[in-house]
């Protein structure tokens, strides 16, 4: 196995957890919180955007079964990177759009990825996604952590998670867990 590592933040990750727990190649997906300037940072303290975190999802992968540039597709198909500071109803710092990349690889592949999709004009607006160095990690409360397989009837779960991963998985069936399907 090829085990890379890569943080995204793209929205609520509960969400963005549930999505890419769905894919071949992923052998780890834990929430968390990073790029912020607070030691250890909690949910409430995040959520007021005052801490320069973002929520975010820290993916360990097996790079001989999904590609990096795989997974920058998925990132960007299953979030608007063009709105600053937003997705959806989510507002603030923390449901930014970033990449925070380990190695010069995947800093150069992830910065090509936004050009393409700015030149094709994949987006109704520019990319405005932050590609950062990783910085420390700090994993998200256990209470989130595997939340939309955990709470599949929460209201949340059945009218905002679902949608998404059902529109995912019409996309993105050839990147699905077969056991998934």
């Amino acid at each position: 196995m090829n085990i890379q590592k890569i943080t995204f933040g793209n929205g609520c990750f509960w969400c963005t957890e549930a999505i890419f727990q769905t894919l071949k190649g992923i052998t780890s997906v834990t929430s968390g919180y990073m790029g912020g300037n607070v030691l250890n940072p909690t949910y409430e303290q995040v959520c007021t955007g005052t801490t320069g975190h973002a929520e975010v999802i820290q993916l360990e992968y097996d790079a001989d079964v999904i590609s990096f540039d795989e997974l920058l597709l998925v990132f960007f198909r299953t979030h608007n990177p063009t709105t600053l500071n937003r997705q959806g109803n989510d507002i603030g710092t923390q449901y930014r759009s970033a990449i925070f990349y380990n190695t010069e690889e995947q800093k150069q592949a992830s910065q090509a990825m936004i050009k393409k999709l700015n030149d094709q004009n994949v987006f109704d607006g520019p990319i405005v996604t932050e590609v950062t160095p990783a910085s420390e990690f700090y994993p998200a409360e256990n209470y989130h952590q595997n939340y939309f397989n955990d709470n599949p009837n929460k209201s949340y779960c059945a009218f905002v998670i679902q949608p998404k991963l059902n529109k995912f998985a019409k996309e993105f069936t050839d990147k699905i867990k077969p056991e998934l399907l």
